[in-house]
């Protein structure tokens, strides 16, 4: 679609030829290339370009379509030589750029506060995807103990045996291990998660950073657990993915996935010889784009909301004797951390951990909180507006052996929440309470 910019606005035009010689700066990334700095990401996206749909409409309009046309032989010619591209609005088929996904990948650059961005059918594809294009045969990645068991299992099993790319997993609070692990001229990524995946342990980005700039490494990031939250690339980070089907989709509804980082990147993932995305195929569907980027302008709404109920549960929940892991309580070892990294009144993440040591005692008050209390429901994912829970060690973390599980912190009875925000706060609390009151009821669950 061709576009007249009004101030930060874009409405729909008529095709252009290729001969149509129009500069442009609001293509999937910016002209310049500037250096990242701290910006508010509620601010980032009012900021950004809103596109108006062809006709009008205040919603931008959903391009479906499979292929392009052009408007003159000799432009197919030099779209596929690379003269020609998106920049300039010429697309040639979906599976490459797509206007409505370019769109969607505008507002996640803005969240993130990267130069580019591009969504995928997955957050694993996603993953999946940057680490390929960033790695050959025999390449070689280090990344955190702690990661969702998808990802481990990627770096753990499938890499090496297809790819011939190993890893070496760390203790990211030791730095002497990080910095012994990076292999200067060998280590090509340093991956984890801003907040780890079930633990909740908050990595120090702008070290961990530095550490592995000073090697020549790269740094990639999930901030699945953290939009609004934390800010990775503002912090350091060279490349910041997402599983957008979580906290930004909300909805439980939509599988996708995000690669934030420069354009260079971006643009080389989607090379018509060499690109990771174009080549493997991880498309978005131009209509769940559109679905996504609808719901981004309320995600600094419902951040604030899942927060704010995570921290008072949490807070409660240890008044009560409990074994809440929380890095919004002033006793969790990352919590410092966290406040000097975290992006000021969005709060200390939606999900909280309770361990219940065994997992017999997980179950048991799962069970009382689903299917009496009705406080939330037994599933995977997270970001829902209901709460969701599960017990990390076997479902979501089920990847990993015992041992493993031992060194990245998850117990057998780890209990994950994601706090949701349907319903009064009072009023699920008290549903808590009740369950939780139930779980304990040794005349309903006598000891063996």
């Amino acid at each position: 679609m061709a576009e007249t910019g009004v101030r930060n606005a874009v409405f729909s035009g008529k095709k252009r030829g290729a001969s149509d010689d129009i500069d442009r700066d609001d293509y999937v990334v910016a002209k310049k290339s500037l250096a990242p700095s701290w910006e508010d990401p509620a601010v980032a996206l009012a900021n950004s370009r809103h596109e108006f749909g062809e006709h009008g409409g205040v919603n931008m309009s959903i391009e479906a379509s499979a292929t392009f046309t052009v408007m003159e032989p000799e432009t197919m010619r030099r779209m596929f030589s690379g003269e020609l591209g998106p920049d300039r609005d010429f697309f040639i088929y979906s599976r490459h750029f797509n206007p409505t996904v370019l769109n969607l990948g505008r507002q996640m650059a803005a969240l993130e506060g990267t130069e580019a961005a591009y969504c995928t059918a997955s957050g694993m594809s996603a993953i999946s995807s940057v680490l390929l294009q960033l790695c050959s045969s025999g390449g070689h990645v280090v990344a955190s103990r702690a990661l969702y068991g998808g990802t481990h299992a990627l770096l753990t099993h499938f890499f090496p045996r297809a790819c011939n790319i190993t890893t070496t997993f760390v203790d990211l609070t030791d730095i002497e291990m990080v910095k012994e692990a990076i292999v200067e001229g060998k280590t090509k990524v340093l991956y984890f998660e801003s907040m780890s995946n079930p633990t909740l342990k908050v990595a120090n980005v702008p070290e961990l950073c530095r550490i592995a700039h000073d090697k020549g490494a790269t740094v990639v990031v999930d901030n699945t657990f953290s939009p609004m939250v934390l800010s990775p690339a503002r912090l350091g980070a060279d490349v910041v993915v997402h599983s957008i089907s979580k906290f930004i989709s909300g909805g439980a509804d939509i599988i996708a996935g995000a690669v934030c980082g420069p354009a260079s990147l971006v643009n080389s993932m989607m090379d018509l010889h060499q690109g990771s995305l174009m080549l493997l195929g991880p498309t978005m569907n131009a209509k769940v784009a559109f679905e996504l980027a609808e719901r981004i302008p309320h995600l600094g709404l419902r951040m604030k909301e899942h927060c704010h109920r995570a921290l008072t549960y949490a807070t409660r929940m240890k008044k009560l004797g409990l074994k809440v892991v929380y890095p919004g309580l002033e006793d969790h070892p990352d919590h410092q951390l966290l406040k000097s990294l975290a992006n000021k009144e969005y709060g200390y993440g939606g999900l909280l951990c309770l361990d219940m040591e065994t997992e017999e005692r997980a179950n048991r008050l799962m069970n009382q909180l689903q299917n009496v209390a009705q406080f939330g429901f037994m599933a995977v994912s997270l970001g829902y507006h209901e709460t969701l829970m599960s017990c990390s060690g076997n479902s979501t973390s089920s990847e990993m052996n015992a041992e493993e599980k031992a060194m990245a912190g998850i117990s057998p009875g780890l209990i994950r929440m994601s706090i949701g925000y349907s319903g009064t706060l009072e009023q699920r609390w008290g549903q808590f309470e009740r369950a939780l009151t139930r779980s304990q009821d040794s005349t309903l669950f006598p000891k063996n």
